[in-house]
This record gives structure tokens, C-alpha cells and sequence, in this order.
């Protein structure tokens, strides 16, 4: 082996350590997994946040060198400067690089969004609000507001007819008016030709089925009795003549809770029948202005198919079931009221 061999085989070993330390620096710091979980961890950036609020965000969740790495990324570039809001879904795995890239680009990962069936505005802000990026009360001044109502359709009584409870993809981020958009896309998918052919069929708008279903579904939870019961309100509802032009009075005890906005009653008492509001359907025949809670589309389906018999009356029944006794008279629905009635008695339930 002559000299130049030896001086360069003296050199190459420091060099090759060199690199490989290098090597493995780049790999530990921007390539190995960022998060100790081994699970998806996901990642809220605001429209508060700043790289600080992000990385203290991260940092319990973090590796230190891999975290140290995203640092070094984002404070070397522009990031500060063009933060993006957004949910975003960080594997075990990925590393600071593939991270950086996600949040530099926005790539977020979608959430998936069921529209509760809740009775008030204030409980479905309240829930979205969990859900996504804006606070309850940027819905609500939306959900109230005569002209965003109008936008769509709707007033402020029925705008939540527009909320099909279903479960969609949604982005975090997304503003209340992209969520309204978005509300307002997926109702008018819903009613496709054939519901809206059989809303028709019984001379009801989406509006009055959906307020209908909004009763029904308050009446009982048993999905299989509901288009009985759905035929025994739309009974009402046609019984129509000149003294009566909007038919007969649903008297619905669900629509007295609404009045009351006492959604825990367990019964129903006369004083509280002459409750002076549009929704005590007690005291006003017709529909109410709208829906007493946002039916589920088990209420909705029940309403645009429902059993046309010749009941008009209906009372729970005594053995506390959830299911209801069916009559077709006065005298027949007074017997199964006292029934109830007695049930209730015997077991303190006031």
C-alpha cells in the first residue's frame, strides 16, 4: 500500500463518520416520529394561535428532537406569517418534515359532524360549537337573524328545518356561513323527488312535515309506532270545515313543554293547557310556527309514510311502555286517559 493510499484511507474513515452522524442528525430530527403516541394525535390551530401557542400545543405529546426539528422549520421559513387554522392529524410515524408540510399547506383532516336532535337554537350552537372552530354565539346570531334566515328560505322559526340529522365530513375551520351553505346543500339533497312527491301527496310543505315529525318524535322514541301516530295528528290536522279552517287542535302535550320551555315535565296539567303561545297547540289549531326540536329522519320518514287510519285520539299506555293506546272517539280516549291517569297516581308521578 503506498502512501497516498494510507492519507486517503486516513481521511475517509473521519469523513464517513462524519456523514453518517449527519445522516442520522437529519433522519432524528425531521424524519423520525414526531409524537410518542402510537395513535393519531390531532393538532387544533385557531385563529388566536401563534407558533408559540402551536408548539406548547405539541410539545406533551412531542419528541424533543423531532420537536426541536419542526422549530427550526418553521421559524427558518415564513410560517409564523401565514399560520393556518384547521384540524390536523398527526400519525405515529410522520415526522417533523411531513408535519411541517401539512400545516405550511392547510392539508388538514376533516372531522365528522352528527347534527344533534335538540330542541332549542341554543342547544344546537352549543353542540356545533364543540364540534368546530366558531363559539355558540356566532351561530346563534346567525340561527336568529331574520335576513340570514330569509337567505335560505326561512324565517327564525323554522330555520331549523334546514338541519337533516345526519352525520357529514366538515372541516374544523369551516365559518358559520360555510356551515350554513353547507346545511342548506345536504337539505335540499335530502329531499329528493320522491319525498317531495309524497309531502305533496298529503298537502304538507318540507316545513310542515318536518314541524309534524319535530311532534312525533317528541311523542315516543319506538320508530315503529310513529306512523300511527303521524296518521293520527295529519287526522287532525285535516279535520277541517268553516269554524275550523286549520282543523282540529293537534293538542299535543309535547308543544306545551316548548311553550313552557320545560322540556322535563313528566305531566301535563290543565292550567297549563291555556299557556298563551303560538306552540301550545292546545290553545291554536294548526301546526305550530315550527319545530319543537329538530326530528330525526326516523320522524321525518314516519310523517312522509305514514298509516292513514281513523284514530284521532291517543294516550300513553298504563304500563309506562312508551307505547300508546289508539282511539277513534271521545268516550273511547276518556277510558284510556283515566287508565293512564290512575298509573301515574300509583306511582307518585306528578
Amino acid at each position: 500500500m503506498n502512501y497516498n493510499t494510507i492519507l486517503k484511507n486516513k481521511y475517509l474513515v473521519p469523513v464517513a463518520i462524519c456523514f453518517v452522524c449527519i445522516c442520522t442528525a437529519v433522519y432524528v430530527f425531521f424524519f423520525s416520529s414526531l409524537i410518542r403516541q402510537d395513535d393519531t394525535y390531532y393538532l387544533y390551530i385557531d385563529n388566536d394561535d401563534t407558533c408559540d401557542s402551536i408548539f406548547a400545543k405539541l410539545e406533551p405529546n412531542a419528541k424533543l428532537f423531532p420537536m426541536m426539528g419542526l422549530k427550526n422549520l418553521a421559524r427558518h421559513t415564513s410560517y409564523e406569517n401565514h399560520i393556518k387554522t384547521g384540524r390536523y392529524a398527526i400519525k405515529s410515524g410522520e415526522g417533523s418534515l411531513i408535519v411541517y408540510r401539512h400545516l405550511k399547506n392547510g392539508l388538514q383532516s376533516p372531522v365528522r359532524l352528527t347534527i344533534p336532535s335538540v330542541r332549542t337554537i341554543d342547544r344546537l350552537a352549543g353542540e356545533m360549537s364543540r364540534k368546530l372552530m366558531p363559539d355558540s354565539t356566532e351561530f346563534i346570531e346567525k340561527l336568529t337573524d331574520m335576513d340570514t334566515c330569509a337567505k335560505y328560505g326561512y324565517d327564525t322559526a323554522t330555520i331549523v328545518c334546514m338541519f337533516i340529522p345526519e352525520t357529514y365530513e366538515v372541516y374544523w375551520n369551516m365559518s358559520v356561513d360555510g356551515f350554513m351553505d353547507r346545511m342548506k346543500k345536504e337539505s335540499d339533497r335530502f329531499w329528493n323527488d320522491s319525498r317531495k312527491e309524497k309531502a305533496e301527496r298529503l298537502q304538507l310543505s318540507p316545513e310542515e312535515v318536518i314541524t309534524l315529525a319535530s311532534i312525533v318524535d317528541e311523542e315516543t322514541a319506538n320508530n315503529d309506532e310513529k306512523p300511527m301516530i303521524a296518521g293520527m295528528y295529519y287526522n287532525r290536522l285535516m279535520l277541517k270545515n268553516e269554524s275550523n279552517p286549520k282543523g282540529m287542535p293537534l293538542q299535543a302535550d309535547p308543544t306545551v313543554k316548548f311553550a313552557l320551555k320545560q322540556f322535563e315535565l313528566k305531566r301535563i296539567y290543565h292550567n297549563m293547557l291555556n299557556t298563551d303561545s303560538p306552540y301550545n297547540t292546545y290553545k291554536y289549531a294548526g301546526l305550530p310556527p315550527g319545530p319543537i326540536r329538530i326530528p330525526t329522519v326516523a320522524g321525518i320518514d314516519a310523517v312522509l309514510n305514514l298509516v292513514h287510519h281513523d284514530y284521532l285520539y291517543m294516550c300513553a299506555k298504563e304500563d309506562f311502555s312508551g307505547k300508546h293506546n289508539f282511539a277513534s272517539t271521545y268516550q273511547e280516549h276518556l277510558a284510556n286517559a283515566s287508565k293512564y291517569s290512575k298509573a301515574l297516581n300509583e306511582r307518585g308521578i306528578n
